[in-house]
């Protein structure tokens, strides 16, 4: 029966995670084979990581198989190791995503609606890895990829009364790329096409996004630093459902390493059963 109980489980789910590692190789490999030169900066940066993890996966996953279904102790044991470390790097993550996020929230440049940040309102460690010159390029190309700019073009009316309500409800990344810095003071044609004033604008002696601002669509503000800031804002958030979620799988992770302590356990009573049975 505990054969049954925690090594069918843990055999079970590795199967399961196994399917999972394959299917990341093969996304890894259509992208390489298919995306071709055709394939964005966006796509291609997925390509390695997906290989990566595919392959850790399906080699852990294969370890637990055969170690928990076959009965293979060498292989449950290396299994247990590497969940072991998965779970001490896990438990670090969370830590080290708490500790990057826990910046002061992103300041409110206006009194309007809806708020821009600055880049210096989050940590160091995200202003220096994601938004450096060698990774904001793959950054923008994601960007485009995903057009978050599109709705505005389509959904964006004349200036008129109701445009704090429109920009109410966009994502921190479309108020930092979509539209140049409220305190520019230029005036908006429709959502994606801003005039400047003929006095130049309010702010665009002191802020370089102003300079910065194209109403070109391949262009618009994603090389400012709003657009900067808001991605890093957007990151933040998604890091923090990130944390809950890390704590989910934390739980379940270590829930399988005890069930193969178990199965251990098991394959090892099995053994000494066969023994005696084989040499009274």
């Amino acid at each position: 029966m505990r054969f049954q109980i925690s090594n069918t489980v843990v055999g079970a789910l590795n199967i399961l995670s196994l399917l999972l590692g394959l299917s990341a190789l093969a996304s890894s490999a259509y992208i390489h084979f298919h995306g071709g030169d055709g394939a964005s900066d966006c796509q291609k940066v997925l390509q390695y990581p997906l290989l990566i993890a595919g392959v850790f996966i399906v080699i852990v996953s294969t370890l637990g198989i055969v170690g928990s279904l076959c009965r293979v102790n060498v292989a449950l044991y290396a299994y247990l190791l590497v969940t072991f470390l998965l779970i001490l790097a896990m438990a670090l993550f969370t830590v080290f995503a708490l500790f990057v996020t826990n910046k002061k929230v992103g300041q409110q440049v206006t009194t309007r609606a809806y708020g821009e940040y600055v880049v210096t309102d989050f940590s160091h460690w995200l202003q220096h890895y994601v938004v450096n010159d060698r990774n904001w390029d793959e950054v923008k190309s994601c960007l485009m990829d995903a057009h978050v700019c599109h709705d505005l073009a389509l959904h964006g009316g004349r200036n008129n009364h109701n445009d704090d309500l429109f920009y109410k409800h966009l994502s921190t990344t479309q108020v930092g790329c979509c539209k140049p810095p409220a305190n520019c003071g230029f005036v908006m044609k429709n959502a994606t096409y801003w005039e400047v004033p003929k006095t130049g604008g309010s702010g665009a002696n002191n802020n370089s996004d102003c300079k910065t601002w194209s109403n070109k669509e391949d262009k618009l503000c994603y090389d400012c630093n709003s657009c900067k800031g808001g991605v890093l804002a957007n990151i933040r958030n998604q890091w923090r459902h990130l944390t809950v979620f890390n704590s989910v799988v934390f739980v379940l992770v270590t829930a399988i390493y005890v069930l193969g302590c178990y199965a251990v356990r098991n394959n090892r009573t099995d053994f000494h059963n066969k023994n005696h049975h084989t040499h009274p």
